[in-house]
């Protein structure tokens, strides 16, 4: 039985095709003899245990050095592995490398046989498209994009390069590559996944010794580029209307170009890896039951087999697919035209804004692989009937990947655990992640904790933009090693390339997974996974002289910093897609209006610096935005004139600190202004009902009744509503520009959750860029904005109270305030929103843990009349989520309706049961207080549930009621 080291196997010359057998040995030499003291690297280590041994072969399950000493023989010679791909034999076979030696084995841990090294003619391997740089040998080197490398130097036949080892002299051993991920090109910027060779010794980090006097290596070889890509569209979406990247003129992008595949090869990548279900778009959501979706998929998918470009470049693209009338979430992997795997998604999404089981099944059969039959579309560019469909990893010439698929990361029982056990080596993950506040750390610590329990390389990549709904995809795309993060990509940008570069050492893998006595015994008892053996190396000639990268600190935005970048890339997405020409904003002069404006400010600095950095696509988008084509972005604010229209929709109740602190605001962000007076149509309106019905409605502070205060209110805030989108189709036209504007809402999540807007006023818009933020941290944005932006206007705007000044001055000042007509503070509303979405908490649960929450600050029988009070105004207004704006989601505890809160719309308010439980529960309470102290309480639960129940029905504070329609 035979072993063959990878330092044997040489790299291909030009394209690399599956199948064929393997590569054809050169003319022998003389054997040289061993040397005293030589090591042995049994290979295998990088594939684990394979399927099953072929006739004169075996590759051990793990990775060692043996000396040859302790062998007590002269080390045998090998020769190369015969692969047979799935490619015809036509296929160009693999060149040899230089060294090449044969090994028999008699039992177990003995070798036998003679020992002989032979030499064959060297062909140089075939370099990326593009060099510039080299990387360290036995490294792998890591890149999400990255420098291109130079392409070895050539060496005469006959001649070895030096090489390094821990000691004695080398017979023969294998080099580790590197491995590099290179982004793609517009639309969808890739990140890079890990490829890598046979390793050398030594630490991370590490130059390495050098090699003792006498001793030779085999040739080394550099690590090829993974790519990922980074935008949603990567692969330009080719299925029409849900692809984005259509150009002028018809028709869409081509998905190889769009893919990035030849920037790709050319920063040096041999391994591209795209997000989740990239080609058809992860958000086509029902449009995955038409048949259409899957015909066009497969059409994208032909056209990239079939193209130059992706050939010699393993690609990893994400689509669905249907097998025996069962439609499944794949990853397809192919390489020189012909399909390696179509990997299913085992675990889906299925909380939250996903509804992955709505649309798919999940593969339940761990381990196994069945026959995939093509379309006859494909077949005839693959000249395969079937193809591998299952659970497996490939086994390259220098390595073994296993691949996970998003959720599969966030499962209790990942396949990463299993596979790494197996041997499996690097982890390639293909996400659609969206952003959530405060959310990186926990996709950062899952892929760190995995690998420190477990050894290995870990390559994350994840979408980042919006996909055409109401989540923005946020990248993060990281490489680790060992639990330690060693590169990390942007969470947030506009270019559509993005490149991250790490160079690593696989011996770092087999050496911390060499004491890890758990994981070994795991291993000597695994199931093994099926492998896609691949005739195809991810590696070539590397540099000596390129360091390791060392571990480095994840660096977190601030939530204040989130907010300033997250929401405003998803503006930008959902303007260029739209093909409108800019938004207007209803601005009070409060804090969400300002917020507002403040992330489309943030936006139009984000757009700058982008074309001040010479990104192309961005000024494209920018011209046709404007409808200028010689138009150029010089100076944020003159383009935040040409994109953000502001209105100040002033009534008799507004006063002027509101109107001033708004005209102040949109002159030092510098958009478009514009002061409305409402009155006029106010008036009118109410002419016409007292036409009609002989009666005229008065405000509460004119004694009129709660009925006619909010039927005066709601009025005006939906006149509001009609003036925004009348001035939005019209604005450009009277200042003569083409196109109109999108209407941006600026209602915070805590108002929606209680219901505190009229249904139908200016809070209804086109999108909401902060309907998933909460009041406070509004608050601290605006702070923030106050630092980072020198916007000294919202000084003013930070201290004043919020008000929606719909009811009459006193003496010119503002009497209505917001927390005042709710009944609670919005910092209450946050805690109510985050027990009762994320903790799944009831009335009678809520209370039980507010009651030790809040012990030091209020009484049971004040938070059993809070706890009531918001189920109430909760229920009464549920109805009003069913018409949300479409807001940018960034916090779990969203009442969105949509999507991601579903609950019913028609509750009983009175929630008697449930209350009834809470009555019985501070009962109990208040007996086990001291008699002096009941007393105490239950006279502050007289005056608080006097104050409910004096306003209104429903146990409603007036003013707030007047918000509920």
């Amino acid at each position: 039985m035979t072993a063959t080291d990878p330092s044997e196997r040489g790299e291909p010359s030009g394209g690399v095709a599956l199948g064929g057998s393997g590569g054809a040995q050169g003319p022998r030499r003389q054997p040289k003899p061993p040397c005293s003291q030589s090591w042995l690297r049994r290979e295998g280590s990088d594939r684990g245990r394979p399927d099953r041994a072929r006739p004169g072969e075996e590759a051990a399950a793990i990775a060692w050095l043996r000396p040859k000493r302790l062998a007590g023989r002269p080390l045998p010679r090998r020769t190369s592995r015969d692969f047979s791909g799935f490619g015809p034999p036509t296929a160009p076979a693999m060149q040899p490398s230089r060294i090449s030696s044969r090994h028999d084995r008699s039992g177990p841990g003995g070798l036998e046989g003679s020992s002989r090294q032979e030499e064959r003619p060297f062909k140089e391997p075939p370099g990326p498209p593009c060099h510039a740089g080299r990387a360290r040998e036995g490294r792998i080197a890591g890149a999400v994009g990255g420098p291109s490398r130079e392409s070895p130097a050539r060496l005469p036949p006959g001649e070895r390069p030096a090489s390094k080892s821990l000691g004695g002299s080398a017979e023969a051993l294998a080099s580790l590559p590197k491995f590099a991920a290179s982004p793609s090109g517009r639309p969808g910027g890739c990140l890079p996944l890990p490829s890598q060779d046979w390793p050398r010794m030594g630490r991370l980090g590490q130059a390495g010794g050098r090699s003792p006097p006498g001793v030779q290596r085999p040739p080394r070889r550099s690590s090829p580029a993974l790519a990922v890509c980074r935008r949603p569209e990567a692969l330009g979406r080719p299925i029409q209307p849900l692809g984005w990247r259509a150009r002028r003129g018809g028709g869409c992008s081509s998905p190889v170009a769009s893919g990035g595949v030849e920037l790709s090869k050319c920063k040096g990548a041999r391994y591209r890896l795209g997000p989740e279900l990239e080609i058809c778009g992860y958000g086509c959501s029902d449009h995955y039951f038409e048949s259409d979706t899957l015909l066009h998929s497969f059409q994208a998918l032909a056209k990239l087999l079939e193209s130059p470009v992706t050939q010699d470049i393993i690609c990893d693209v994400g689509m669905p697919v249907m097998h025996r009338n069962v439609r499944y979430n794949c990853r397809v992997i192919f390489l020189n035209k012909k399909i390696l795997l179509i990997r299913p998604k085992m675990a889906l999404a299925n909380t939250g804004n996903y509804r992955e089981m709505r649309w798919f099944t999940p593969w339940n059969r761990p381990r196994q692989v069945e026959d995939y039959f093509l379309p006859r579309m494909i077949q005839e560019i693959t000249n395969q009937e079937t193809v591998p469909f299952g659970d497996a990893v490939l086994a390259t010439i220098d390595t073994c990947i296993g691949s996970e698929i998003c959720e599969e990361l966030w499962t209790p029982n990942s396949p990463h655990i299993e596979m790494g056990i197996d041997g499996v080596e690097i982890f390639t993950n293909s996400s659609a992640s969206h952003h959530v506040l405060r959310k990186a750390h926990t996709r950062v610590d899952l892929v760190n904790s995995a690998m420190t329990k477990n050894g290995g390389i870990y390559i994350l990549a994840n979408q980042k933009g919006c996909d055409g709904d109401r989540l923005y995809y946020d990248g993060c795309a990281m490489i680790c090693m060992n639990g330690a993060t060693v590169a990390q990509g942007l969470q947030f940008s506009l270019d559509d390339v993005e490149v991250l570069v790490a160079t690593l050492d696989l011996e770092d893998v087999r050496s911390y997974r060499a004491e890890i006595s758990s994981r070994n015994l795991a291993a000597s008892k695994v199931t093994p996974f099926h492998r896609i053996r691949v005739n195809f190396a991810l590696s070539w000639s590397d540099d000596i002289s390129t360091p390791t990268n060392e571990p480095i600190q994840w660096k977190y935005h601030s939530p204040e910093e989130e907010i300033s970048l997250g929401p405003a890339c998803w503006l930008w997405d959902y303007l260029r897609r739209s093909s409108q020409g800019g938004f207007l904003l209803p601005l009070s002069g409060g804090v969400d209006s300002s917020s507002t404006a403040c992330i489309v400010y943030s936006m139009c600095l984000q757009i700058c610096s982008a074309v001040w950095d010479g990104n192309q696509s961005v000024l494209n988008d920018v011209r046709k935005i404007v409808n200028d084509e010689a138009y150029t972005p010089k100076d944020p604010r003159e383009f935040c004139r040409r994109i953000l229209t502001t209105c100040y929709m002033a009534s008799d109740h507004s006063s002027q600190d509101t109107h001033d602190r708004a005209k102040s605001l949109a002159e030092e962000i510098g958009s478009y202004h514009i002061n409305i007076n409402i009155d006029g149509v106010v008036k009118a309106v109410w002419g016409v009902f007292s036409a009609v019905t002989g009666r005229m409605p008065q405000y509460h502070v004119c004694g009129g009744s709660r009925c006619e205060n909010l039927a005066l209110q709601n009025v005006q805030a939906r006149i509001r509503m009609v003036f925004a989108y009348l001035f939005a189709q019209l604005c450009l036209w009277t200042r003569g520009v083409p196109g109109g504007l999108l209407v941006l809402g600026s209602s915070n999540v805590d108002e929606s959750l209680q219901g505190y807007f009229t249904k139908y006023d200016c809070s209804s818009a086109d999108i909401n860029p902060i309907g998933g933020i909460s009041k406070n941290d509004l608050r601290s944005f605006i702070q923030y904005c106050l630092d980072n932006f020198h916007l000294t206007a919202l000084r003013s705007i930070l201290s004043a109270p919020p008000t929606a000044e719909l009811e009459p001055l006193k003496e010119g000042q503002v009497a209505q305030t917001d927390e005042a007509d709710m009944g609670m503070t919005y910092a209450e509303l946050s805690v109510y929103g985050k027990l009762r979405k994320i903790a799944k908490a009831g009335p009678y649960s809520m209370f039980c843990k507010l009651i030790n929450m809040w012990k030091d600050i209020c009484t049971p029988t004040e938070v059993a009349s809070k706890v009531k009070h918001f189920f109430r105004m909760y229920s009464i207004n549920r109805h009003k989520m069913t018409i949300l704006t479409p807001s940018y989601h960034a916090a779990n505890y969203s009442p969105d309706d949509n999507r991601f809160d579903l609950r019913p719309f028609l509750y009983n308010s009175a929630w008697s049961w449930q209350f009834r439980c809470i009555d019985e529960q501070y009962a109990g309470v208040l007996e086990l207080q001291p008699k002096s102290s009941t007393l105490a309480l239950l006279a502050t639960a007289t005056g608080v549930i006097g104050l409910w129940n004096s306003n209104a029905e429903n146990s409603m504070p007036l003013s707030h009621a007047s918000m509920g329609y």
